[in-house]
C-alpha cells in the first residue's frame, strides 16, 4: 500500500466523523427551521403548525436525529429513522410530482436518505459520544472479537 493510501485509510473515522456531524447539523436544522420558525422558518418563513401531519412530525423527526447523529449518540438507530423519514418525503411528496429529484424538487430529501444510509452501515465514525459510552459497533470492531473489520473494496 503506497504512502497516500496509507494515510488516508488512516483519517477515514475522522472523514466519516465529519461528514456525519455536517449531515446531522444540516438536518437538525431543517427541523428546528420547520419547529421554531429560526433560520428563514418552514417554507420561507413561519412555523409547521404543531401535530399536523406529516410536517410536524418530520420536522420533529429532523431536530431530534439531526441532534443524535451530530453528536454521534445512538447514530445508527437515528439514522435508520431519518433516512426512512426521508425516503417516505421523497416518495409521498416528491416522486409523484416527476420521476427524476431534479425535476420535482426532491434532491435534498434523496440526498439525506442516502447519507443516512450511509451511516446505518458505516457506523458514526470517529468524535461521536457512541464511542465514550462503550456501544458496540462504534468504532467498526466485530461484535466480540475485537477484530477490526475490513472495507469492501470494489
Amino acid at each position: 500500500m503506497n504512502t497516500l493510501t496509507s494515510r488516508l485509510h488512516q483519517a477515514q473515522p475522522y472523514a466519516l466523523g465529519l461528514f456525519r456531524i455536517v449531515v446531522g447539523l444540516l438536518f437538525a436544522c431543517h427541523g428546528a427551521a420547520s419547529l421554531f420558525g429560526v433560520l428563514g422558518g418552514a417554507m420561507g418563513g413561519g412555523t409547521v403548525p404543531a401535530g399536523t401531519w406529516p410536517g410536524w412530525y418530520a420536522a420533529l423527526i429532523q431536530l431530534v436525529c439531526g441532534g443524535l447523529v451530530l453528536i454521534g449518540l445512538g447514530t445508527r438507530g437515528a439514522a435508520f429513522l431519518a433516512s426512512g423519514s426521508m425516503a417516505y418525503a421523497y416518495f409521498w411528496a416528491h416522486q409523484p410530482e416527476a420521476l427524476f429529484p431534479l425535476q420535482n424538487g426532491g434532491e435534498p430529501a434523496a440526498l439525506f436518505c442516502w447519507a443516512f444510509a450511509l451511516l446505518i452501515f458505516t457506523g458514526p465514525g470517529a468524535l461521536a459520544l457512541d464511542s465514550l459510552f462503550g456501544a458496540k459497533g462504534a468504532q467498526g470492531t466485530d461484535s466480540g472479537s475485537g477484530k477490526q473489520d475490513t472495507p469492501v473494496a470494489a
